[in-house]
């Protein structure tokens, strides 16, 4: 269930300044009007961030991997407060040059597991999100 912004005029390190800070999501994703890290700390693999959602709801998110030198990092749902109807998910964010041109492609995607009934639904829902984000994270850099 792959999802990219278009090719964007910003440097690839500067898009990453913003993406890269997985405790500052709330920045530039508009439904989001809150984010931080639970316990304070930095973004380590295992931190939680908790995000206030513009319309009241809270969403809670874990690290599960980051690579700086790669531009990339993996969160999930904590098994005890998945938001949706999903025994599972993991998002993956890719931030990668495109060294013909000098500008840069996102890339945002998740895995999940849900019962048959609801996939669809799910597929549908996490995909509007990504494309949400990331063109909330196009107009933050104002592209």
């Amino acid at each position: 269930m792959p999802t990219s912004a278009p090719s964007s005029p910003v440097p690839v390190d500067d898009v990453w300044a913003v993406l890269g800070r997985f405790e500052s999501i709330a920045d530039f994703v508009g439904k989001l009007s809150a984010g931080e890290l639970e316990g304070g700390g930095g973004p380590v693999v295992g931190a939680v961030r908790r995000l206030t959602i513009a319309t009241g709801g809270v969403a809670r998110e874990r690290l599960v991997s980051m690579d700086a030198r790669d531009r990339s990092y993996q969160y999930e749902f904590p098994a005890e407060s998945i938001p949706f109807p999903v025994r599972s998910y993991l998002a993956t964010i890719r931030v990668r040059p495109v060294t013909s041109t000098g500008t840069t492609f996102v890339e945002w995607y998740g895995d999940f597991d849900c019962d048959a009934a609801v996939e669809e639904e799910m597929r549908t829902a996490f995909l509007s999100r990504y494309v949400a984000f990331t063109a909330d994270l196009v107009a933050h850099l104002g592209c």
